[in-house]
């Protein structure tokens, strides 16, 4: 069974975009590190089981090759934000990319506090994905080290991801994600191009969810 681990936003400039969701939402992000294979930076808005992503280019030289890095600098080259793709929690990783003929690769990124943060991947940077599919994590640290747990202080109650809205084709997305994407709370939208159309996280209170989009 999947879980939504986080949702990432492309972003120009990490700290711009950082403070816009302080001040439009009440969202604390803090600083992430960077992805030394595609030369990528983060901050990260905590949200206790899940998180949300932003993402940068940091070091152009890079990773300018990879699909990933190519995607992101499309999504912002505008200026602008966006949505740019959701991380599922997966415990049966190997069995997902074998199944859809995705490549499981490790990851890690150092922390502002020298706390290596480390993590087996799949699909993130694969051109066997279509950029708004999800893509699959399975964590190797401690629990308590997972990003969604780091302190922050929201302005605002908010307990993690509610649900997210996805422009695409539904049964493409039935279809990646098999059997153990059924009770995902991912909603397939009309309109536009594929990609996600917003993020609605949930209120400590049960109130109304959060949308950003």
């Amino acid at each position: 069974m999947y879980t939504i681990d986080h949702v990432v936003m492309a972003v120009s400039d990490l700290d711009e975009a950082g403070e816009r969701l302080r001040r439009d939402h009440g969202l604390v992000s803090v600083p992430g590190g960077v992805h030394p294979r595609w030369g990528t930076g983060n901050r990260i808005v905590p949200l206790g089981e899940s998180y949300l992503e932003l993402i940068a280019v940091v070091e152009p030289d890079v990773g300018s090759a990879s699909p990933l890095v190519r995607a992101l600098r499309e999504r912002t080259s505008d200026g602008r934000d966006r949505w740019f793709a959701v991380c599922l929690g997966d415990p049966h990783l190997d069995a997902t990319a074998s199944r859809l003929g995705l490549t499981v690769e490790p990851g890690a990124r150092t922390r502002a506090d020298g706390v290596e943060l480390r993590w087996r991947g799949a699909g993130i940077d694969d051109e066997a994905r279509e950029p708004w599919l999800p893509f699959f994590i399975t964590w190797d640290v401690r629990p308590e080290l997972h990003p969604g747990r780091t302190p922050a202080g929201h302005a605002i109650d908010v307990s993690g991801i509610g649900s997210v809205d996805v422009a695409g084709d539904g049964f493409r997305l039935r279809e990646w994600l098999g059997p153990g994407g059924a009770a995902l709370p991912i909603r397939v939208v009309e309109g536009g191009a594929p990609g996600i159309r917003a993020v609605e996280l949930a209120r400590s209170g049960g109130g109304q969810p959060l949308r950003i989009e």
